[in-house]
């Protein structure tokens, strides 16, 4: 497998091919991803987050944990996010709306909405995300603030 990418430009447009041939890679699997813990990650974050390191170039999954009464950030990105709860319950502020949330739930998170979510249990809550971050990444748009 070829690792590095075929960058095209405009002038490839004529030489598009008519069939796919699949590229697998030779890493399909990240095993025991919460036992990889990347701290520096996690404490920018502030709260607990286990990245999945797997070579999608379109959607990325990280797992994240709050502990009762945490939050995350105040934060926004152009990428959209889906979260499905594992365990624990909580509330999210997504614009200008709250929902709350538990265990069995999945959210929404759309394109450049400030949002905050936080642990309203007494035990932690554990959640699965995925978002379109390396396609923008890929694209060099991605963008992401925090208040």
């Amino acid at each position: 497998m070829n690792s590095t990418p075929q960058v095209f430009s405009s002038i490839d447009f004529p030489s598009t091919p008519s069939a796919i041939e699949p590229s697998i890679p030779n890493r399909l699997v990240h095993r025991r991803v919460l036992e990889v813990n990347d701290a520096a990650f996690s404490e920018e974050r502030r709260h607990p987050v286990a990245l999945v390191d797997l070579p999608s170039r379109s959607i990325s999954m990280t797992i994240g944990g709050l502990a009762p009464g945490q939050s995350s950030r105040m934060h926004r990105h152009n990428y959209e996010t889906v979260i499905y709860v594992t365990k624990g319950r909580g509330r999210s502020r997504i614009g200008s709306k709250e929902v709350e949330w538990e265990a069995g739930d999945a959210l929404y998170v759309p394109v450049w909405a400030w949002h905050q979510h936080s642990n309203t249990g007494d035990e932690d809550a554990v959640y699965v995300a995925c978002e379109n971050a390396p396609l923008l990444q890929n694209l060099g748009v991605a963008l992401r603030e925090e208040r």
